[in-house]
């Protein structure tokens, strides 16, 4: 299971011209399920994200967490993100878990997520979304739940 975070000013994600989900100050999840991936990362992963630290302390080092500073949460279903792109020119997605596998699980880490933390919005699986962002920074990471 991989997340890409990316601390953010705010974010929002918009489905057929509406806002669905949207964030002040916090971290924006795309959230990608590969083929291997099964329940028991998912608490791995959500304890991940909300505890790694990428929010400025008083001294402007990344020494406070999600949840130290009480931001907000978006999840959004990035399945390109297990894309493999080592070779050629045209990324392969073999390593990608099936549609209904993926959707259980990325359902499943939004219920976690919500159970952790008040703040938590979301996209919507296998729709064409919109997501817009204001990263902080940049700051960006690559999670792995393994």
């Amino acid at each position: 299971m991989l997340g890409l975070i990316q601390r953010v000013s705010s974010a929002s994600v918009v489905v057929d011209g509406q806002i669905i989900g949207a964030i002040d100050q916090g971290i924006l999840l795309m959230l990608g399920v590969q083929k291997t991936d099964d329940e028991s990362l998912i608490e791995k992963l959500v304890k991940k994200v909300f505890a790694y630290r990428i929010f400025g302390d008083e001294k402007g080092h990344m020494n406070l967490s999600l949840t130290d500073v009480n931001g907000g949460l978006l999840i959004v279903p990035q399945f390109t993100i297990a894309a493999s792109t080592k070779k050629g020119l045209r990324p392969s997605f073999s390593s990608a878990a099936a549609p209904e596998i993926a959707k259980k699980i990325y359902d499943q880490f939004v219920a976690e997520a919500r159970l952790a933390h008040p703040n938590v919005a979301t996209g919507k699986f296998g729709a064409d979304m919109k997501v817009s962002l204001l990263n902080d920074g940049p700051v960006t990471f690559m999670l792995e739940a393994n």
